[in-house]
This record gives structure tokens, sequence and C-alpha cells, in this order.
């Protein structure tokens, strides 16, 4: 059963793809993310955070979140908090690991097969350590880098403290290129995963076929902990997510679809109670970005 819905997805792909790919174009001006600071986001999300208690972690920069009100595209708002710090981040990375495999794609350099498929899937919803490295090498290594900080997306940028890198597999081997500023392995900054999402949800990552596709491998979380568990009081919406999990070192992001609403959370802390400060975050900020005008 789940092979033939692997099939099913990838035939669906596949379907799409046979038309150029320059049909599916977007078309607009999409508003740069980090021009979109709100202040009424801001003052919510510090609000928020100071009522939990988690201003001491904030402070010593051992927790880091960005917040992103998508609902009308011409017009997102942003909230961060040491959003341009960059902190080790486990498994969230493997995010990058997938799109650096479906921009290959898109480039006809990576065909997606079945068997690709499923451990794409299975390295997202997962968290496959195995499937993660085999992507990776199927991509490169040095490839992977070269994308995230390509003129493109720019998901890497020492210009703004950072973002998102990928400089070990998910084995037990060594790294081969950690990043420049921090010396991560595996590391992000909260602002450049909610602008992955922001461009992703957008339809302005990839080509809307492969954006669709990167959608439903990030659909149907298979860990329930975190945003997830936290998102479970606020029932009715649609998550795509990843997550990240060693030892002290907890990160999560999702962009949820809920009614009329959109929006993009990414968490990073440090701290062995960092999964239970995001799991608290949860509620209260689906309510900041939901909650009605004026309320």
């Amino acid at each position: 059963m789940i092979l033939r819905r692997i099939l099913c997805r990838l035939s669906l792909l596949l379907a799409a793809l046979s038309a150029p790919l320059a049909v599916h174009a977007a078309s607009g001006v999409l508003p740069e993310l980090r021009q979109a600071r709100d202040a009424a986001l801001q003052a919510g999300l510090e609000r928020v955070v100071r009522e939990l208690g988690l201003e001491e972690a904030v402070r010593a920069r051992r927790l880091a979140l960005a917040l992103v009100d998508a609902t009308r595209p011409g017009a997102p708002r942003l909230a961060m908090i040491n959003g341009d710090h960059m902190m080790y981040a486990a498994s969230l990375p493997k995010i990058a690991i997938l799109l650096g495999a479906l921009a290959e794609a898109e480039d006809g350099r990576m065909p997606i097969d079945a068997d690709l498929l499923a451990a794409m899937t299975n390295m997202i919803r997962y968290s496959s350590n195995e499937d993660a490295t085999r992507v990776l090498r199927q991509v490169g290594e040095e490839r992977l880098l070269e994308i995230l900080q390509s003129p493109r997306f720019r998901l890497y940028d020492p210009e703004l403290g950072g973002g998102l890198w990928v400089g070990k597999s998910y084995g037990r081997q060594s790294a081969y290129r950690r990043d420049p500023l921090h010396n991560f392995s595996h590391g992000a900054t909260a602002f450049q995963v909610a602008r992955l999402y922001y461009l992703l949800a957008n339809d302005r990552l990839l080509a809307p076929p492969l954006n669709a596709l990167m959608k439903d491998v990030l659909s149907n979380p298979g860990i329930r902990h975190k945003f997830v568990a936290g998102l479970e009081a606020r029932p009715g919406g649609a998550v795509f997510r990843k997550s990240g999990t060693w030892r002290n070192h907890h990160a999560d992001s999702v962009l949820v679809e809920h009614g009329a609403h959109r929006y993009i959370l990414v968490g990073i802390a440090d701290d062995a109670d960092g999964g239970e400060w995001l799991l608290r975050l949860a509620a209260p900020l689906h309510d900041l970005v939901t909650a009605p005008i004026g309320r």
C-alpha cells in the first residue's frame, strides 16, 4: 500500500513536469521577507515569550524564533527574536537536503524515481539519518553547499549571520566542511528557515510542481512532538514540518495552513528543556496570528 501511494505521487509529479517549467512561472513581485518586519506582531511575539518565562533564554541567545504571517502574499508580516543568530540545528537542516535534491531535479540532473521519493519522505517525516545521508550523497556534498549559497536561494549568507548549512552527513563520518562563520556541521538561523518556507508557501522556491512535491514530503509529520504536539490543541489545520533533536539541541519549523490563515513558525533552542519550550510556544503563537483583528 505504501509503495502504491509513492508510485501514485510520482506519476502525478511526472505528469506535472511534462509541461515546460516556464509555463508554471509565478507572476507578480513577492515582497522581500526581511523588509516585512511588523511592530504589532513583534510585540505579540515578545509578550508570549515573556508570559512563558523565556526571556532569560532569549537574552542568553539559547532561543531563536521567527514568526511569519503569510496569509496575504503581498503583505507578509515578520517578527523574530535572535532571528539571525545561527545555532546548531540537528536534523532541521535535512530540509536543505530536500531542497537540493528537488533543485537538481528541476535542472534535469537528478531524476526522481520511487526510491528517491521514498528516501526523501523518510528523511523528512521520520528524520531517517540513513536516508538523509543517501539523498545528500546523490545531490553531492559540495553541490548542496553551492545551492544554499547561490544567488538564487541565498539561504546561507555570511553578511547576514549565516543561515542553513549542511557540512556533514547524518552518519558517523567526520564533517567535510563546517560553516565558515560558526564552525557548525548542521546549522541554521530561524530567519533563513522561515524564508525558505515563505518562498515555498508562495510558490517561488522551485517550479510549482516541485513546490507541490516538497509540501507533500513535508506533510503528515511522523514524529509528533514540539510544535506539532503543541498545535494539537488547535486542530483543523494542515502542517508542513521538519524538526531536529540532538542532546540539548532542539529545533522545529512549520508552515501551517489553518482556515483563511497561513503562517510560518521556526524555533531553535539550546537547552535540555528546549523541546518543551517549543511545545509551549506553539498554541499561543498560533493564536497570535489567527486572532481576529482588534481582539
